[in-house]
């Protein structure tokens, strides 16, 4: 949440509700807010036996607030949930560590989800299948765009088909993509059906048998980048460079290794993650598929 600091010295030392209150104040809540962001955010049965199966009851995490975040050259405090000790204050601390440079900087690309379907079983040959879903990519695309018109009078809906010709274990397939700019949903729903719809059409011009249809987590098309430049100075915790300096090469000779070594990369990866997928999960986000198509991408 945007707040006019989020350099907080001494909020670890503070109660609860002392930094609850802080929090509030700084970011401007109503009594509404307040009282969600103090409430247990325990859900009750009923909401809970709606939400998933088999409900027996439900769980708590701690819900914690990153500080020191400058971003886009605005102050943020940055909800993280998690059970893990030290990962808050870890954030906290290397966020506070790029300001003389103004922070971090981030650009994402347009919001296009892949949504796949699989041809399994073409009783003609594969480039010839393929070459008849891109003929046909207009009438695709229009077939798509008209499962969900509101996604399209917001700018969003198909954008284009893909095709590309796969050798598995289980024979040769053709794997159909459908370029979907999803604005700012997540795009499940939307792809998925989109996908279902077009399938009986792509099993016919490609005649095979049509077998999956749903959306990738891997967002190739779909990211979100974020640089920061730390100073030597900064990094280092007495001011000293040269001891700040002795920090980054530490850094770039331990990305070297994760690089090199998929041990390492597991572990380094999933630190990485210490600081995305609580973001996630505080927010409501699917966190899975987060994690699913970070590791993928990485």
């Amino acid at each position: 949440m945007p707040v006019p600091s989020s350099r907080l010295p001494g909020f670890f030392k503070k109660s609860v509700e002392e930094r609850r209150t802080t929090v509030c104040d700084l970011a401007g809540l109503n009594e509404d807010e307040r009282g969600a962001v103090a409430a247990a955010g325990e859900l009750s049965d009923e909401a809970a036996d709606r939400i998933i199966e088999n409900v027996i009851g439900t769980y708590s995490l701690p819900l914690g607030v990153a500080t020191n975040f400058i971003i886009d050259g605005k102050h943020y405090v940055v909800p993280m949930a998690l059970e893990e000790p030290s990962v808050v204050a870890a954030a906290s601390n290397m966020a506070k560590r790029c300001h003389v440079r103004g922070g971090f900087a981030s650009n994402c690309t347009e919001p296009v989800m892949i949504g796949q379907i699989q041809v399994c079983r073409l009783k003609i040959d594969a480039q010839q299948a393929r070459n008849a879903i891109l003929e046909n990519k207009a009438k695709l695309i229009d077939m798509a765009n008209s499962v969900d018109p509101i996604l399209v009078k917001f700018g969003g809906g198909c954008r284009d088909v893909e095709a590309r010709v796969l050798e598995t274990d289980a024979g040769t397939m053709l794997i159909v993509h459908l370029l979907v700019d999803c604005r700012d949903a997540m795009g499940a729903n939307a792809v998925n059906t989109m996908c279902e719809t077009i399938g009986p059409e792509v099993g016919e011009l490609c005649q095979g048998v049509v077998v999956l249809k749903i959306i990738s987590n891997l967002a190739v098309h779909r990211l979100a980048r974020v640089t920061g430049v730390f100073t030597a100075k900064e990094l280092s915790t007495s001011g000293d460079e040269d001891e700040g300096r002795s920090i980054i090469n530490g850094i770039l000779d331990a990305y070297a290794f994760a690089k090199a070594d998929p041990f390492r990369a597991a572990t380094n990866n999933k630190g990485v993650m210490n600081a995305i997928s609580p973001i996630a999960v505080a927010t409501g986000q699917d966190w899975r598929a987060v994690e699913a198509g970070w590791h993928s991408y990485a």
